[in-house]
């Protein structure tokens, strides 16, 4: 539905990572090839777009290393794109690497105006919220999701990841 809105190569790149997050592999692998096959040089979509997916479709299958290596060729392009540093925040969130998965979730946090109306933003706080109780933190953990919290104010009441945040914030007691 969003391609047939804006079928833009920004909105086909923003739906390709979308689709391997959500866990369709075959149709995110499809769509960027389709980018890819019309822009087979665009830095933006073979250094950043790309592993993106990559690392994505490797986060939805349980390989949290593999996303970190796919997303090494992104690295220099990340002060431009904090989609990169979230999703290695994620894999080593996954992978149980809380210290590592909080400096990249802290990265996006201390460089806001990258991506200011991006959702990885507030998302970022979970991710460090999460991370902080990994490390055994607590005290981080609840102002990172007091912070979240308070960014999301006024976001619906049934948004999945702002119950996961709540549920979780509750159990830190």
């Amino acid at each position: 539905e969003a391609l047939a809105l804006d079928p833009s190569i920004d909105r086909q790149l923003s739906v390709a990572v979308t689709l391997a997050l959500a866990g369709e592999a075959a149709q995110a692998k499809r769509l960027l090839a389709a980018v890819v096959a019309q822009f087979p040089v665009w830095t933006q979509v073979q250094t950043v777009i790309s592993p993106g997916v990559g690392a994505a479709i490797e986060l939805r299958s349980g390989a949290p290393d593999k996303a970190v290596e796919i997303l090494r060729a992104s690295v220099p392009y990340e002060r431009n794109n904090q989609l990169s540093i979230y999703l290695r925040g994620q894999a080593y969130l996954k992978a149980g690497s809380g210290k590592e998965a909080a400096a990249e979730f802290q990265k996006i946090l201390d460089n806001r105006g990258v991506s200011r109306a991006s959702v990885v933003y507030p998302l970022s706080y979970v991710g460090l919220a999460r991370a902080a109780v990994r490390s055994g933190d607590t005290g981080k953990a609840r102002k990172a999701y007091q912070d979240f919290f308070a960014i999301w104010k006024d976001a619906d009441a049934d948004i999945p990841i702002l119950l996961e945040a709540k549920r979780e914030y509750a159990k830190l007691g």
